[in-house]
């Protein structure tokens, strides 16, 4: 492999992205992180509902937290989270996409089921998707409770949000990773922390 022009040995390639990997999730914020813990926990025991979602790797990431909340974070438990990912369902979001505007595919899936007190959870690496902070700025309009997981420096996502959570990192494939250990986080708090 060569960066830069120059051959990279893979060992040392590996460990040093591992290195900075480790760096980056030394420095995740513990109190944002648990306040995403709170939030949840309240909508949970007042029944509202948990919407996700992102674009591309933060779109996986949106669908395996629901599914984490959902199955895990509820099965056997008398309160379960009433969660759904907004970026599972290809039909619509393609319709949408097709019959409105890319940037509207969140937010049409909202109208049809949010209410006020409801959590909205978006991941966006770079806090700018148009359909991500579109989803944001139309869940404050409606009173939705608001989690922008972004990375640095945040872009509007970090702005918008009732609670931003930021990863402090530039490379994408860091903050995605990052993004990933915190929707873990906080959906084994629900399987082992309670």
């Amino acid at each position: 492999m060569k960066i830069n022009g120059h051959r990279v040995d893979p060992t040392e390639y590996v460990r040093a992205y591992r290195q900075r990997s480790l760096g980056v999730f030394e420095r995740i914020a513990e109190d944002q992180v648990a306040a995403l813990i709170e939030i949840l926990a309240t909508a949970r025991r007042d029944r509202r509902h948990v919407f996700t979602c992102g674009n591309g790797g933060s779109a996986a990431t949106a669908s395996h937290f629901a599914s984490g909340l959902g199955k895990d974070g509820s099965f056997g438990r008398d309160h379960k989270f009433r969660v759904i990912s907004l970026t599972d369902n290809i039909a619509w979001i393609t319709s949408l996409a097709n019959d409105t505007d890319y940037s509207q595919v969140f937010v049409e899936q909202l109208k049809n089921f949010a209410q006020p007190g409801d959590v909205l959870v978006a991941f966006s690496a770079s806090g700018n998707s148009p359909n991500v902070v579109r989803a944001i700025e139309w869940a404050n309009e409606q009173n939705l409770r608001t989690v922008g997981i972004t990375g640095r420096p945040g872009g509007r996502l970090s702005t918008l949000a009732s609670q931003p959570i930021i990863v402090d990192s530039e490379h994408m494939g860091h903050i995605e990773e990052a993004h990933f250990l915190i929707q873990h986080l906080v959906s084994y708090y629900f399987v082992e922390g309670e």
